[in-house]
C-alpha cells in the first residue's frame, strides 16, 4: 500500500493540535509553564496541574490570553489515586485526553556521603515514580479512546551524563526516566501511543538565572560549561518550544521511544 502524500499540500498540518486535549504537570516551572503556553499557542485545549496556586494562576492568565480554554487544578501527581483524578477532571471537562506533559519533577544536590537515603528517595518519587503513574493514567485513557496519543516526559543531558557537584540522584532519576520512555514506547506502540522524552541541559529559567549574570562566578562558571557546548550557548525556553510541539503532534506518529537531546551539542561530544 502507497502512503498518501496529501500532507505535502500542507506540510504545515503535520504539527496541528487544535482542539487537542493536553494535562500538563508542573505547570508552575519553568518548562512546564512553557509547555502550557506552547500549546495554548497552537489552539490545544489546556488542563494545567501544579500545586503552587498563585503561579498556576499566572500561567492559566498566559495560556487564556492566547485565546486557549483552560481548566486549572490545584495538585501533584503524588499517588495513583490524584493522578486518576486530574486525567478524571480533564475528561470530564474536555471529552477526552490527548496529550501528556510530565513537567513536575526536583532536585536536590548534595554529594552522596551527605544525603540521606530519604532525601534520594524524594528525588526518584517527583521525577521517575509520578512520571510512571502518570504516564500509567493518561495511557489507560488513551488506550479506552483507541484514538492514540502523546505522552512527553521530562528528562535531562543528566540522564546520560555524570556530574561532579552533587548530583547522583538527579541523575539516576532522569536515567530511569529515559528507561520508562523507552518501554512504554515498546509497550504502546501498537495502539498508537507515541512516548517520548525531551533532554535539555541549561536554559534560562528562575533556577538558572544566575549562570545568564554578568558577574564574576557567572561568567567562569558559563565559560566552563559551554566549552563543551557545540552551539556557544546557554538554552533559551524557545529551544525547547520546537522540540515539545514536534512530539505533541503528527509530525512525530512514528517517533516513539526516544530522547530528543534539546542541549546545543552538549551531550553529541
Amino acid at each position: 500500500m502507497t502512503a498518501s502524500l496529501d500532507f505535502l499540500k500542507d506540510p504545515l498540518s503535520l504539527f496541528d493540535i487544535r482542539g487537542k486535549v493536553a494535562i500538563v504537570t508542573g505547570a508552575s516551572g519553568a518548562f512546564g509553564a512553557l509547555a502550557v503556553q506552547v500549546l495554548a499557542g497552537a489552539g490545544a485545549k489546556i488542563v494545567a496541574v501544579a500545586g503552587n496556586t498563585e503561579a498556576l494562576n499566572e500561567t492559566a492568565s498566559s495560556a487564556r490570553e492566547l485565546g486557549a480554554e483552560v481548566l486549572t487544578i490545584k495538585a501533584r501527581p503524588t499517588d495513583e489515586v490524584s493522578c486518576e483524578d486530574i486525567v478524571r477532571q480533564a475528561v470530564k471537562a474536555f471529552g477526552g485526553l490527548d496529550i501528556l506533559v510530565v513537567a513536575s519533577g526536583k532536585n536536590d544536590v548534595s554529594k552522596i556521603v551527605d544525603m540521606a537515603p530519604s532525601r534520594f528517595l524524594d528525588v526518584m518519587d517527583a521525577n521517575v515514580t509520578q512520571s510512571w503513574l502518570m504516564a500509567k493514567s493518561a495511557g489507560k485513557q488513551m488506550l479506552a479512546q483507541g484514538r492514540g496519543g502523546k505522552i512527553v516526559l521530562m528528562s535531562s543531558a543528566r540522564g546520560k551524563l555524570g556530574h561532579p557537584a552533587g548530583y547522583s540522584a538527579y541523575c539516576a532519576s532522569k536515567s530511569a526516566v529515559d528507561g520508562i520512555t523507552r518501554a512504554l514506547g515498546c509497550e504502546w506502540g501498537d495502539a498508537g501511543i507515541t512516548v517520548n522524552a525531551i533532554a535539555p541541559t541549561v536554559f534560562r529559567s528562575p533556577l538558572t538565572a544566575w549562570m545568564f549574570d554578568d558577574t564574576e562566578r557567572a561568567r567562569e562558571v558559563r565559560k566552563g560549561f559551554l566549552a563543551r557546548v557545540p552551539k556557544g550557548r546557554l538554552g533559551e525556553p524557545q529551544d525547547l518550544a520546537g522540540p515539545l510541539l514536534f512530539l505533541v503532534s503528527k509530525a512525530s506518529d512514528f517517533y516513539t521511544g526516544h530522547i530528543l537531546d534539546a542541549d546545543g551539542g552538549y551531550t553529541a561530544g
